[in-house]
């Protein structure tokens, strides 16, 4: 099985000519298909590791080795091509172009991959577009703008807009962070569909209910990860009061 393979991960900034490592010789792998949780104190690194591991942020040392490819040996241009043909992003901050359509929206970073640029790959996109707009419960409100629908929606949008082209993994940073409680259930239960169906997702979250939906849950403190713990499988009808308490006194035991 194919995995991301993350080997003595390290990153450093120098803030007034001082030294401050922010990831120390992180170690970590993700299995295809899998979901994966990181959770740790405000300051631990959370956000840092998730934007270095995708590329988005440049390593001081170490190696990610991506489904077979080594990201830190890609030139720009491979890089950017890389992460919009197989990696998806969910963020926090729900970023949409608001001159355009939740649909335009989602169907636009489709458009500038190498399938955008015939018309029978447009086809295609608008195609799977419509679709994932059906699966998520966004296909009647498709030609609202960015302000006419609810958070939940346009977290639902995003979670589209992800995975339009398709990637091998989505990297989530606290997806449910702007939401009410019904909108996060609602989203994270998305989610864990669309792991269902295949694709790896890698999140950042400070929500238990949120991380108990995840088959693993890695601890990070101080800029390394510490523990983690194996929570299985999310299915529904599932207990998720049961894992929920598992998570929560594992988390206690690391100081949470």
């Amino acid at each position: 099985m194919k995995e991301l393979a993350v080997t003595n991960l390290c990153k450093t900034y120098i803030v007034n000519k001082r030294q401050n490592n922010v990831l120390r010789n992180v170690n970590l792998s993700i299995h295809e298909g899998e979901m994966v949780a990181i959770m740790g104190p405000s300051g631990s690194g959370k956000t840092t590791l998730l934007y270095t591991i995708s590329g988005m942020d440049e390593a001081s040392a170490g190696s990610v080795d991506f489904f077979g490819k080594e990201l830190f040996h890609l030139k720009p241009n491979e890089m950017s091509d890389l992460r919009l043909k197989e990696m998806g992003f969910v963020f926090q901050q729900m970023y949409m172009l608001k001159n355009l359509s939740l649909y335009d929206n989602i169907i636009l970073p489709a458009y500038q991959s190498p399938e955008g640029k015939s018309k029978k790959g447009r086809l295609q996109i608008q195609q799977r577009a419509k679709m994932l707009m059906q699966k998520l419960h966004i296909a009647d409100v498709s030609d609202n703008g960015v302000n006419e629908v609810s958070g939940g929606q346009l977290q639902r949008a995003c979670i589209a807009r992800a995975l339009i082209n398709q990637p091998k993994i989505i990297f989530a940073d606290e997806p449910t962070g702007a939401l009410n409680k019904q909108n996060s259930i609602e989203v994270m239960e998305e989610l864990a569909n669309i792991n269902k169906d295949g694709t790896s997702i890698l999140l950042v979250t400070h929500d238990m209910k949120v991380a108990s939906k995840c088959e693993r849950v890695l601890y990070i403190e101080d800029g390394d990860i510490k523990e983690e713990i194996q929570l299985g499988k999310w299915q529904t009808g599932c207990d998720g009061l049961s894992r929920e308490r598992k998570l929560n006194e594992w988390l206690l035991k690391l100081g949470w």
